[in-house]
């Protein structure tokens, strides 16, 4: 049975703190109410949730949600590294903003519905939603064990749904035009390493001559690497090694011998040794601007865009570059024109330009910009596709040459076959044997002309013979009449 503890104010009123004893016996508190009817309210409430075993800490219940969530919670919430920078961003971009001053007990499934609707209004993208809706339930999933709060806001709150995009596969024409527009030695045996093992990004540049088998042709994958913000990574450094890949097991795949004699000559003429990363990044050097042979007129080149204070500017002048925003070519070897001029005139020093911060291993994001999409450029193959997308053409084309699933399944570490079986049938001309099984049912289609452009139209072999039964009809009628 609780009881009250009341006392008068400085100003002259009257306080009444619920009391209650827990499981152990122990006194506790409901909270200090304004009247004594509140207060019986109170005590009677985590009595009841006492004799239930979810008695609530009200203490620790009228924490605010940002000192709970940074300084207890999130601090001691076990992730991997990536998990941690991941739910870092969705914390203090979308979360805390909007909960950070609520007091833990006072967040309810209503406050939660109303921020998703919130952010959708304002045009949050939809992934970044759910993910933000996954770090809420976390959060208050442990409050909840932890009896900080006796609800879970979250639960029974939907996120939207995001819609599943089609997986974009390259076909083998295609990837060989992307291979040949790489002119780097050291990157197209990456590429071409990552299209015939279908290794994650982490996996592959981690990859070391000691994992490779040279005389089976057996790859190990044993080690992953992870790019994180020096705010998440324990030393404050880029690049993170996890001693295992993402579903923590070690898996072995064969390599093809094409490929493993490339890998020892690769190793052989560049003197790598067996604990050295086989994919070693190395400093670009600083670009300097080239200029063509003639820069042309700009009284020949026209007016740019009106920018925001309704001004042009001619193409081909640093001015239209500068205040114009233009980046055409023309101006920008106009503005590369004129700060060489000044450099030669010791009126400017080059900028020494910022090196790529990495321990040796490649940067997915410097890959791709400096790497990868010149070369989608250049191979004229008109897709975007991701570095990534290597490792599902890689599952899709060992599904449709036939490989057993189970096998491309252990090859390319999947955590389930239903994840596998979403590599099926994703090539484009995978949809030609339906349309045969179609036509073996619908029968042959014919095509006709029609009657008023000469344009011709598909129809099936039953609908044909209708229309030249309805045309006989037709015209042995106009013979009665005529």
């Amino acid at each position: 049975m609780g009881w009250p503890r009341t006392w008068t104010t400085k100003d002259g009123r009257t306080r009444y703190q619920a009391l209650y004893r827990d499981a152990k016996g122990h006194e506790q508190t409901a909270g200090v109410f304004d009247s004594e009817d509140k207060a019986k309210k109170a005590w009677e409430r985590q009595e009841a949730l006492v004799a239930l075993g979810r008695a609530v800490d009200v203490r620790r219940g009228r924490k605010k949600f940002k000192a709970y969530v940074l300084n207890d919670w999130f601090p001691n919430h076990r992730l991997e590294l990536s998990s941690r920078e991941s739910y870092h961003y969705a914390l203090n971009a979308l979360i805390v903003p909007e909960f950070g001053k609520m007091r833990m007990m006072d967040i309810m499934p209503s406050d939660v519905r109303e921020w998703i609707t919130r952010m959708e209004a304002e045009n949050v993208p939809v992934h970044s939603i759910r993910k933000a809706k996954v770090v809420i339930d976390a959060i208050f999933k442990t409050a909840l064990n932890e009896l900080v709060v006796g609800i879970h806001p979250g639960h029974g709150v939907e996120a939207p749904a995001a819609a599943v995009k089609t997986k974009l596969i390259v076909t083998p024409e295609q990837f060989d035009a992307v291979y040949l527009a790489i002119e780097d030695e050291m990157y197209r045996l990456l590429v071409e390493t990552d299209i015939e093992t279908g290794l994650r990004w982490g996996e592959l540049t981690e990859l070391r001559p000691r994992d490779i088998n040279l005389t089976t042709g057996m790859l190990t994958v044993i080690r992953a690497v992870v790019h994180l913000s020096p705010k998440i990574h324990p030393e404050g450094k880029r690049f993170y090694i996890k001693q295992y890949p993402k579903d923590r097991k070690h898996r072995s795949l064969k390599l093809p011998e094409h490929l493993v004699k490339k890998i020892e000559c690769y190793v052989t003429e560049n003197n790598i040794g067996k604990d050295d990363l086989l994919f070693r990044f190395v400093q670009p050097p600083r670009r300097i601007g080239l200029l063509p042979t003639d820069l042309p007129d700009p009284e020949t080149l026209g007016w740019t865009e009106s920018n925001g204070r309704g001004n042009t500017y001619r193409h081909g002048t640093p001015s239209a570059y500068s205040k114009g925003r233009c980046r055409c070519q023309h101006c920008r070897d106009a503005v590369t024109a004129y700060r060489n001029q000044r450099r030669a005139e010791g009126k400017d020093r080059p900028a020494k330009g910022r090196p790529v911060d990495t321990d040796g291993h490649v940067s997915s994001d410097w890959f791709r910009a400096n790497i990868w999409y010149n070369a989608i450029e250049h191979s004229g193959i008109g897709l975007h596709v991701t570095p990534h997308g290597m490792r599902h053409a890689h599952a899709s084309w060992l599904l449709a040459g036939g490989a057993d699933i189970q096998v491309v399944k252990t090859r390319l570490g999947h955590g389930s076959i239903i994840t596998t079986q979403g590599y099926l049938h994703t090539l484009p001309n995978a949809d030609e044997t339906a349309l045969k099984a179609l036509d073996t049912i619908r029968g042959t289609r014919t095509v006709a002309p029609t009657a008023t452009s000469g344009d011709t139209i598909t129809v099936s072999a039953r609908d044909w013979a209708a229309l030249q039964e309805a045309q006989q009809k037709l015209a042995e009628m106009k013979k009665l009449f005529a």
